[in-house]
């Protein structure tokens, strides 16, 4: 057990990004950084001067190999596993029997946590990294930021083809605000959509296929809440009211500073 006396950093290093967890006696404080400027992340470290650095993520064994000094690095789910509990706590929110906790970076990570611990259900390719890349390529668009101001003025009513396109008189027993296709209006002949129509489809595509996995998965597993976090829900309502929605009975929970819950657990392990 390391004395919360002292000064300690977790890092996760993913694909897109670099979020720290800086704890000293004082409390906690969050540092986010790209992972294509990794060099500010390792000065940010070292001007710290912490007694203990942990490390997890993808690219941890390098970032290690850039310190001054040692660092312990640990498999990612078991961190995201510990830093999803932890942030539980901050929020005042108690554990349950089981939760689904998903991990939504540059792709997507499912961990199903319970008192027997935690363990990786599955995912998708879908995440950020997505949306980043279609962002780019369909509205030349750089940049989280950006794609959010877009979207936010945005309709994908415009972009998708819904239920209510295909039958308008209601005959199907679904509801017509259903999506149908993803994107389907853009191969349409006629003016193009809007930029923030699009980006507001994007974001709905992505969003609706991580809520029907998640969902599924929280169903096959009994979970009976799904715990959000990730740097992809960054000033991202428009994702996070269409994950809600697709929670379908189950609670849905955003983890607040949830894309810091790798880090965080990497403090929390090497405290254990």
């Amino acid at each position: 057990m390391i004395p919360s006396a002292y000064r300690c950093v977790g890092i996760d290093i993913g694909a897109s990004l670099a979020k720290l967890v800086l704890r000293d006696p004082q409390g906690l404080s969050f540092r986010c950084f790209s992972s294509r400027d990794i060099e500010r992340a390792v000065r940010e470290v070292e001007r710290f001067a912490p007694d203990h650095v942990a490390v997890t993520g993808a690219g941890a064994r390098q970032f290690a190999q850039l310190l001054e000094f040692d660092a312990t690095t640990l498999v990612e789910f078991h961190a995201w596993v510990a830093g999803a509990a932890a942030l539980l706590a901050h929020q005042g929110l108690p554990a349950s029997g089981r939760d689904l906790v998903v991990s939504l970076g540059t792709g997507t990570s499912m961990l199903l946590v319970g008192p027997e611990g935690g363990a990786r259900l599955g995912g998708t390719t879908l995440g950020g990294g997505t949306l980043q890349g279609l962002a780019k390529a369909l509205l030349s668009c750089e940049g989280h930021a950006e794609l959010m101001a877009l979207a936010a003025q945005g309709d994908r009513s415009k972009v998708d083809l819904r239920v209510s396109d295909l039958d308008p008189e209601g005959a199907l027993p679904l509801p017509g605000h259903v999506t149908a296709s993803s994107l389907a209006k853009l191969a349409a002949e006629g003016a193009p959509p809007a930029p923030h129509d699009i980006a507001h489809a994007l974001v709905g595509m992505v969003a609706e296929t991580v809520g029907i996995v998640a969902r599924t998965l929280a169903a096959a597993s009994d979970a009976k809440r799904i715990l959000y976090g990730g740097t992809t829900l960054r000033g991202n309502a428009p994702m996070r009211s269409i994950l809600t929605e697709y929670g379908m009975g189950c609670e849905v929970i955003f983890l607040e500073n949830g894309e810091y819950a790798g880090a965080l657990g990497a403090i929390e392990l090497l405290s254990a």
